[in-house]
This record gives C-alpha cells, structure tokens and sequence, in this order.
C-alpha cells in the first residue's frame, strides 16, 4: 500500500512536481543549460557529480518546499545520494515536505509505427523494492509518440499499463508517461487516440488500483478532462516538452485540473555562476510562475 500521508498529498494538495530526472541521455544538455559545458567534465561519473551538486542546490534553496512544490522525480542516482548527509527521499519528505518519486524506465526503443516504446526492465522489481525501502511513494516512467498511428499509440499506452500494474503490485504509486511530442505533425490526432486508449485501460484497472498521468499539455484546452475526472487518476500533470517556462505556463494555465511537472522549464533560468542568493531568487521567482499556472486557471 501507498503511504497514505503522501497520497493525500498527492491527491489533493495545490502545486505541482519537479522533474529532477535527466538519466545519462539527457545529463548533458541539462548541465550544457546550467552553464556547464562539456570539456568541464571527463567521464560519466564526473557528469552525474556535477549534476548532482545541481540538483542538490535545487532541492535545498528556501523555495524548494511543499507548499508549492509538492512531489519531484528522481534519477535513480539521485535517490541514491544524499543532501547534507541525509538520503534525498527522506530529505525531501521529511525536511521539505515533497513526495519523492523515482524514474524507472531505462530509455527508449527506435521508433516504430510512429513511436518509442520504452526498453525492457528486466531488473524493475528489485529496484521497485529499493525505492520502497528508501522512502519512494511513485515511480515515472516515459514513452514518445510521434505521430498519430493508432496500431503505435496502443502499443505505447499497452506497454504503460502492463509495467504500471507491476508498480502497483510492489506498493507504489505509478505516473504514466506518454509524451506526445510537440514537433508531431499529427500532434492533435495523436492527442484524440491517446485520450481513448488512456481510457480503455483505465476501466480495465481494478477497483482500488489507481495511477497517475502525466502528459503533453494538449493542443485543445482541457481536452484531457475526461481523464482527469476517471476514478482510478490520482491526478494528471504536465510535462513542459520543450516549451519555453513562460510558453507552458501559459498553455498549462488554460487547463484546469493539470498540474505541472515540469523539467526543463524549472531548470531554465538558473546558472552554475550564480551567487546562492541569485541562485535562490531565480528558482523562486520560476516556482511562483509555474505554481501559478498550476492553480489558477483561466
């Protein structure tokens, strides 16, 4: 079972989730954003230091707490470090109020029929287990569609059920992520056949089982409140996808019942060269904005 404290949380409090994940594919071109090139580092290890010494300054400014920041996504790296000596889950739960998820999938597939199933998991139990025991309330795991095939948007959103009943089985809470990419030719096509296989599957789900979604924000305005409203969704959130932070708050802020969950867009504006106190203003002022578009709408 889901801790209840954190399910509440989750449920029903106002804010949205921090997305601190970026694996191995994406580290570089989070810290290129930060300020930090490539020739500052030699190696993977050096990389994820580096990145988590960001994360770390993240986690730990003033604003980073669970009145507007209520859960944040973890690199599996990241659930395995710690901040000033405690582990980050409890850190996160216990200092800072914010319920700690972590990310699971190991990457993508070559597309196929228009879209990018994720890779096989086979060691998803045992790590399953290790975030429990760590702390871990939920777990994200992503997949790209690309074009409006629906043979590959099924199989996508197949695939999201099949490992999120896994997730469920092991006590923790899954997001499911099937990112519609925002430089889809067919972007509202594909929207309409992942709305209805999204809902297929939710009214297959047992009762008591539930999940969370976290989505491409729509081209339509709450063209996702069928699914908001589902039973078995805990909440649905927004992945920024490569939208400017101004850009998907204000296409968030004309969807109501979407929290953000945003990554990039949190991150944008800070730089490793900042003083803690520029560094601390910067991540509050894009926390207010983001929070904003999560709770009030237009």
């Amino acid at each position: 079972m889901v801790d209840a404290k954190m399910l509440n949380k989750m449920s029903s409090a106002p804010g949205f989730i921090a997305a601190l994940d970026q694996s191995g594919g994406s580290t570089p071109k989070a810290l290129r954003l930060y300020g930090v090139s490539d020739s500052d580092y030699q190696g993977d290890e050096e990389m994820f230091r580096l990145v988590h010494a960001m994360r770390v300054r993240i986690m730990s400014a003033p604003a980073f707490k669970g009145d507007k920041v209520i859960g944040a996504i973890l690199f599996e790296r990241t659930m395995d470090g710690d901040v000033d000596g405690e582990a980050v889950p409890s850190y996160l739960w216990e200092k800072r109020g914010v319920v700690p998820f972590l990310k699971v999938d190991k990457g993508l597939n070559a597309e196929e029929n228009g879209v990018q199933t994720m890779k096989p998991m086979p060691e998803l139990d045992a790590l399953l287990i290790r975030g429990r025991e760590k702390g871990i309330f939920g777990t994200k795991m992503r997949s790209v569609i690309g074009h409006a095939d629906k043979a590959g948007i099924a199989a996508v959103v197949k695939q999201q059920f099949e490992v999120a009943r896994q997730i469920i089985g092991q006590g923790l809470m899954p997001i499911i992520e099937p990112e519609v990419s925002i430089k889809s030719p067919t972007k509202e096509q594909a929207e309409t056949i992942l709305r209805d296989e999204i809902a297929q599957q939710l009214d297959k789900l047992p009762a008591g089982e539930t999940v969370m979604l976290k989505l491409t924000i729509p081209t339509v305005a709450d063209f996702y409140a069928p699914l908001i409203a589902h039973k078995s969704v805990v909440r649905v959130v927004a992945l920024s996808g490569g939208y400017s932070t101004a850009e998907a708050c204000e296409k968030l802020s004309h969807n109501h019942g979407m929290i953000a969950s945003f990554s990039r867009a949190l991150a944008e504006n800070l730089r490793v060269t900042m003083s803690d106190a520029e560094f601390d203003a910067s991540l509050a002022e894009t926390i207010d904005q983001i929070y904003a578009a999560s709770v009030n709408k237009s």
